[in-house]
């Protein structure tokens, strides 16, 4: 199909308001969940450590340490179940990446 074409029926489905953020910022990741009857706002936070894709198809990674483990989430930047994204800290990428090149991993633990 022609891409102006593909372009011009996404354009109806990106969000009113765009997250604002690149890779290396600290942010929180606000998603709806829905168990049964109930719904809840669950919040992930971490460093974004990369996009990928651009329109619809953008996503982005979020990594943390949790208990002394990496935790990663893929997330769709378009997605509907997300209700915002707040950027805690702005911070140089290439100081961010060597930040994370230089965390102590136990011994025998594999390399990224």
């Amino acid at each position: 199909m022609n891409q102006a074409l593909l372009d011009k029926i996404e354009s109806e489905q990106f969000r009113k308001e765009p997250a604002v953020f690149a890779v290396g910022d600290s942010v929180r990741v606000h998603t709806k969940v829905v168990e049964g009857d109930k719904e809840r706002i669950q919040i992930f936070s971490g460093v974004v450590i990369g996009r990928r894709g651009h329109g619809l198809n953008e996503m982005f990674t979020v990594r943390r340490i949790s208990y002394g483990e990496g935790v990663e989430r893929v997330d769709v930047n378009s997605e509907h179940r997300r209700t915002t994204i707040k950027v805690m800290l702005r911070t140089d990428t290439f100081a961010q990446t060597i930040g994370l090149a230089n965390v102590q991993r136990p011994a025998g633990s594999c390399a990224w």
